[in-house]
């Protein structure tokens, strides 16, 4: 089954860049300018969006994506709203991939059958589930990829050639290169070795192969974008909502804040292979 996600990434190698792909937290700062920004993305550039899904516990997130988690929540945000901000982005575009980003617990607590039902239903293409090994598959991967899902893993600079196999077996839609150890946010110490790490995952896959963690810039983006299939940014995004805000709550400029800055981003990326 070939997903919009598949489609995608075919088309822009055919068009010789890497893929932007933007993460933002569903449903921050609030409800309503969550969306005003999901809508925005692919105007100013974003090829797929991978929109959170807030928790309480986020242990693999740096300070900025939990406070935006944090103020989704406090908006009222939930899973079931979250997938509802993707039925109402598809009603205006049917071919921008979509894929949640989070954590298992909600998703247990949803119910797994449930949600990949009611996701692949909202228009949900992919899942990335950061703390579902591949020793869990059962769990959620398996019953995902059977609904039409993708399931992407995430990869990372401990990941060695013996491990590699295993987190590869039932990925599908595009492999995720986390380029660091440690939390979101943080900055890339070495762009050539994220380069050699891209090339020993391609000869375990034919996968596309994304790059996230401390891209910031359109030079970042220039930079990874000749090593990688796509380009991630996050942890950027999600300070532009914070730094716009008027006394904790959504600005003027929230919305324009990310656009303008995805923009900008997305021009480094069209220079990357250029």
């Amino acid at each position: 089954m070939t997903t919009r996600i598949d489609t995608r990434f075919a088309a822009l190698k055919a068009e010789g860049r890497p893929a932007l792909v933007t993460f933002i937290m569903a449903g921050d700062p609030d409800l309503a300018t969550g969306q005003a920004i999901l809508e925005a993305l692919p105007q100013a550039g974003a090829d797929i969006i991978e929109l959170g899904m807030p928790f309480s516990d986020p242990m693999a997130d740096g300070v900025a994506i939990q406070l935006g988690g944090q103020r989704a929540l406090a908006a009222g945000q939930t899973l079931r709203g979250v997938l509802g901000m993707v039925e109402d982005f598809r009603r205006k575009d049917e071919t921008t991939p979509i894929v949640l980003m989070g954590y298992y617990n909600p998703i247990y607590s949803f119910g797994v059958p449930a949600f990949v039902t009611a996701a692949k239903a909202a228009g949900v293409d992919g899942l990335i589930i950061v703390d579902l090994p591949p020793e869990e598959d059962d769990e959620l991967c398996l019953p995902a990829m059977a609904a039409g899902l993708n399931f992407i893993r995430l990869t990372t600079p401990t990941t060695d050639d013996k491990r590699l196999p295993a987190v590869l077996r039932n990925t599908s839609g595009f492999v995720y290169y986390v380029s660091m150890t440690g939390v979101t946010g943080a900055a890339i110490k070495s762009r050539g070795a994220v380069g050699e790490a891209v090339d020993r995952i391609k000869r375990h896959t034919d996968l596309p192969v994304a790059v996230g963690f401390g891209i910031k810039t359109a030079e970042d983006a220039a930079d990874i974008g000749k090593h990688a299939d796509g380009i991630v940014v996050g942890t950027v995004l999600v300070d532009a909502v914070a730094r716009s805000l008027v006394d904790g709550k959504a600005g003027p400029t929230t919305v324009s804040a990310v656009r303008e800055l995805v923009a900008d981003i997305f021009a480094g990326v069209k220079r990357a292979r250029g």
